[in-house]
């Protein structure tokens, strides 16, 4: 393993722990995150949600997390609250480790931003 996905792992095991600590439950995975994620920008708090409100939480937290870096930006918000999100520049090819890759370093980007926490 490189030395930066090992600083990239311990940084996700971090942020994972700190989760742990508020929500008393280790997130599973990434989509445990992203679910997360997207409950936080919708904004209503927890919620009973069905099976593709959940599928659409997880696609708000990651065209939130990408648009930190300019892949996605708001394009509006509907009359029941949920934000809607448009590509602005085509994102790159990866295979699925790369992907989830990328999306763990927008996470936490995501995280030091929204909250000022760094994670290191």
């Amino acid at each position: 393993m490189f030395k930066k996905d090992l600083d990239l792992e311990i940084r996700w095991g971090k942020l994972l722990a700190g989760l742990t600590g508020l929500f008393q439950k280790k997130p599973a995975d990434l989509n445990a995150v992203l679910f997360i994620i997207g409950v936080q920008e919708l904004g209503k708090g927890i919620c009973v949600f069905s099976k593709e409100e959940k599928q659409d939480l997880m696609h708000i937290a990651v065209c939130k997390v990408l648009s930190l870096s300019g892949f996605y930006e708001l394009d509006f918000i509907d009359q029941d609250g949920w934000p809607h999100w448009k590509l602005t520049k085509e994102l790159p090819h990866l295979n699925a480790a790369e992907q989830e890759k990328m999306l763990k370093l927008h996470v936490l980007e995501y995280f030091e931003k929204e909250f000022e926490t760094q994670i290191d």
